[in-house]
């Protein structure tokens, strides 16, 4: 029997690259697309010269052809930091509309499953807490973040038209702040921001008055909810997240005390539209994928330490 073959779109990312690794591990032929605008080769090098493993450098953008057949799509492409997406707003939405569209295009001529990464900023600034996958989300469509919400809405949207129109296998996970190897430093987001100002001796910045909330998940843990969910036949969006939540001042302190940094603490203004908390409910992960997250906060961030001291005494 020939092997399964799967696409991975942004598999050169910090998601996509953790998601070659699980797949040819399971026994997949891994074809890794990227245009590497935020995705880096050295996230995929210790691949090159594996025979189940090719990479193809391509805007997803534009038209996607891939020879041979295929049995899974993995839709990972797009900037997903909002340093990223506020410096490439446009590039957010075409992929997110345009790139999708040509993805599914994709799944429909190959007869393949289609998995959407979606995300968590599906729901906004949520009027509902914790949030569940039936709540529709508080999102401003003009606000300088809606390029990335409205873009994940619009793919959300989009993947199940063409599963009710074309009965294309869809399927969709809407992810929950991850974190672990192949960061990049300069991310912008919370855990790299704090691990790489402690780690050089500066100040935290924390925005606002660190009262809002999110809720980390541990990059092996986020990867084998998205394997299940791939491997299942349910059809509507799955969260895949943590619900250990905590404030953002909270785990500064937790960042400073896990690298033994004397850094301080400075409060600057909270962006505009930052979402005041972020908390999966996980009860539909744990019915129909028998998932839940194994590694409590203080064990991920244990791991993800060692791979971020090492980048930053890569970076001075």
């Amino acid at each position: 029997m020939s092997k399964k073959r799967v696409l991975i779109t942004g598999g050169a990312g910090f998601l996509g690259s953790h998601l070659c690794d699980r797949y040819l591990n399971e026994g997949y032929e891994v074809i890794c697309m990227d245009n590497l605008i935020t995705g880096s080769a050295r996230n995929i090098e210790h691949l090159f010269g594996i025979e189940d493993f090719s990479f193809i450098k391509h805007d997803v953008t534009n038209f996607i052809h891939v020879n041979g057949d295929l049995d899974l799509i993995l839709h990972f492409a797009s900037p997903a930091s909002p340093i990223d997406y506020l410096e490439m707003p446009i590039q957010t939405l075409k992929v997110g509309s345009l790139g999708t569209h040509k993805a599914l295009g994709l799944a429909k001529a190959k007869n393949a499953r289609f998995l959407l990464a979606s995300t968590s900023e599906v729901y906004g600034d949520p009027l509902t807490h914790p949030q569940k996958e039936d709540y529709w989300g508080n999102v401003n469509p003009i606000g300088f973040r809606g390029v990335y919400d409205e873009a994940k809405r619009f793919a959300e949207a989009m993947a199940m038209a063409y599963h009710r129109y074309h009965g294309i296998e869809t399927r969709i996970v809407r992810i929950f702040n991850t974190y672990g190897t192949r960061m990049r430093l300069e991310d912008g987001r919370a855990l790299p921001t704090f691990m790489t100002q402690a780690l050089q001796g500066k100040d935290l910045t924390v925005y606002g008055d660190g009262s809002q909330t999110r809720s980390f998940t541990y990059v092996d843990d986020l990867v084998e909810g998205i394997f299940r969910l791939s491997q299942s036949d349910f059809v509507e969006p799955v969260n895949i997240g943590n619900p250990q939540e905590v404030t953002i001042l909270e785990f500064a302190k937790e960042i400073i005390e896990l690298t033994g940094s004397k850094s301080g603490i400075i409060f600057e203004d909270l962006p505009k539209d930052d979402p005041q908390v972020r908390q999966p409910d996980i009860s539909r992960a744990k019915k129909v994928l028998d998932w839940e997250p194994k590694y409590d906060r203080k064990e991920g961030l244990k791991k993800t330490l060692d791979y971020f001291k090492q980048q930053v005494s890569q970076s001075d």
